[in-house]
């Protein structure tokens, strides 16, 4: 199970996307679905992959995502994200999901992996990455 932490422990910066977990997101045992946090996760990756490509952005892999430990109805479920490698035409984006209990400040991190998207032309072909600046690129991380 994940400690317990404080804001101070949180990831720098705003989350990309902050949800409520509801219950039409759950699965038949009652917990948050593992696919609808995936969703979120890649909504999220995808919101800043397309806002460093300045434009479309897809999908192409996502690799080592881990479930730390459930997420029930009624959490706060905040995403965050940032860029850790630049190719070419793709780039990788560690994504973490927190959790906070409704009604407290108890927060945990819930899941993390790593999506890779490629930037897309106007025929959905790969094309490069624009030139980073400050108009669209996050800090990009060290990598691990």
């Amino acid at each position: 199970m994940s400690p317990v932490t404080s804001a101070a422990n949180l990831p720098e910066g705003v989350p990309t996307i902050r949800v409520i977990a509801m219950p039409t997101d759950t699965n038949p045992a009652g917990d948050v679905f593992g696919g609808w946090i995936i969703s979120q996760m890649d909504l999220a990756a995808g919101t800043t992959a397309a806002f460093r490509a300045n434009g479309r952005a897809a999908t192409v892999a996502i690799n080592g995502v881990v479930f730390m430990e459930p997420v029930v109805v009624g959490d706060e479920v905040s995403i965050y994200t940032r860029i850790t490698r630049e190719g070419r035409t793709s780039l990788t984006i560690h994504v973490e999901t927190w959790r906070r209990a409704r009604h407290t400040h108890l927060t945990t991190k819930v899941t993390e992996g790593d999506f890779t998207f490629v930037a897309l032309d106007e025929n959905r072909r790969p094309r490069p990455l624009p030139p980073a600046s400050p108009a669209n690129s996050p800090t990009i991380a060290a990598s691990a």
